[in-house]
């Protein structure tokens, strides 16, 4: 299964945004681009690289790879529709991601630690054990930490965890972090996504 490793906070300074908790204290101290050249002439903007810096930012911030988030975003244009759009659709698939929805239930402090926990098997969807992040949940699912994995130190310690990862309730999940489950019981709303993405540019980039 790919995934990007590179360091998360180089990759936040680079698009100017915090993709991870952890760089929100490290951008407040160092802002800019990583490297030698970071604070050198800065380039000529354009149209062009503002729509391919957004597709980055949105790319990173979920955890995907080029030709994963390439054919999501194509998913999501045929997809669109019926007072969608089609970045709108784009960013639904985003957040109904399993690695996403763990997050926002608040079982993990960030995106790549849900990644994880859910790519180590600690969680059941449906009744059955789950491995890909990627799963995308629906409307009716119930994802529940694994009998074996709730032992864990870990998860015996959710009611801090979500205490420290808590971002309001949600429209289209309800968790419960003493039975240790997430319920899916409707969709995302488009201001429950990510803030400060404008996904009209991402479209605007793939539509080139």
């Amino acid at each position: 299964m790919g995934r990007d490793i590179s360091p998360i906070v180089k990759q936040s300074r680079r698009e100017g945004f915090a993709l991870h908790p952890k760089a929100f204290k490290i951008m407040a101290k160092k802002s800019g681009i990583p490297g030698m050249h970071a604070n050198g002439r800065p380039g000529k903007s354009s149209l062009y690289l503002t729509q391919l810096r957004e597709k980055q930012k949105v790319r990173r911030a979920y955890g995907m790879l080029e030709k994963q988030f390439a054919r999501l975003m194509d998913e999501a244009d045929r997809a669109s529709g019926h007072g969608v759009l089609p970045g709108e659709a784009l960013l639904q698939f985003l957040e109904r991601r399993l690695d996403n929805t763990v997050y926002r239930a608040g079982f993990a402090t960030s995106r790549r630690a849900a990644r994880q926990l859910v790519s180590h098997g600690h969680f059941m969807l449906n009744g059955r054990r789950v491995d890909i992040p990627s799963i995308r949940v629906k409307v009716g699912d119930e994802i529940v930490v694994r009998p074996k994995s709730a032992k864990s130190g870990y998860f015996s310690q959710m009611d801090d965890i979500s205490k420290n990862t808590f971002q309001g309730p949600l429209s289209w999940l309800k968790s419960d972090t003493k039975k240790l489950t997430i319920s899916i019981t409707g969709l995302p709303k488009r201001d429950e996504a990510e803030i400060d993405i404008k996904e009209q540019l991402i479209v605007e980039y793939y539509s080139r």
